[in-house]
């Protein structure tokens, strides 16, 4: 089998959104991660993974942002910013973001060349979201692995998805069969 081309950036896969004791738990993070799984042989030397953190100083319509979710404001080294699942140890580059949308210069320099980005990871109407139209309007074509991502909720996720879907050929939502098979 030729491995799919592109950098596959998995998105968020941190403690804050698999705790389902988090108020910010993607119920089905765990069903995230095994697609996550599934993906990471094939981009073998390809993979991102990105952490969103909190600032250390919130500022503009971010200070509002975590008045709401005081509990966030915690540094990068925090337990609730760590990757699970076994993937701190699988991940060749970590990129932290303070923001939802995770498609920064260091991400495009390491997609740039490969002319595609695969996208999975959490929150599919959140972090991936912001992350897949950023990256589609820099004129990245962008995969969007619906089966190794997870939402809010389902509701959410598939509202996300089919939002994405309508930016064709631009983004394109895809499976983890479709894509390795």
């Amino acid at each position: 089998m030729t491995p799919p081309p592109g950098l596959l950036a998995v998105i968020d896969m941190q403690q804050v959104f698999a705790d389902p004791a988090s108020p910010w738990a993607a119920p089905r993070y765990a069903e995230a991660a095994q697609g996550v799984r599934r993906l990471l042989p094939a981009f073998v030397e390809r993979t991102v993974f990105t952490r969103f953190v909190a600032p250390a100083h919130p500022t503009g319509a971010w200070q509002a942002y975590y008045d709401r979710w005081p509990f966030a404001l915690r540094p990068p080294d925090a337990g609730l910013w760590r990757l699970t699942d076994g993937f701190e140890g699988q991940a060749e580059v970590v990129l932290d973001a303070p923001t939802f949308g995770k498609w920064t210069a260091e991400l495009a320099a390491l997609a740039g060349p490969h002319g595609r980005l695969v996208l999975a990871g959490v929150s599919t109407d959140c972090c991936v979201l912001s992350t897949a139209l950023s990256a589609a309007d820099a004129g990245i074509e962008v995969l969007v692995v619906a089966d190794a991502c997870a939402g809010a909720d389902d509701d959410s996720h598939a509202k996300a998805l089919h939002l994405l879907d309508l930016y064709r050929p631009l983004i394109r939502v895809t499976t983890t069969a479709e894509l390795l098979g």
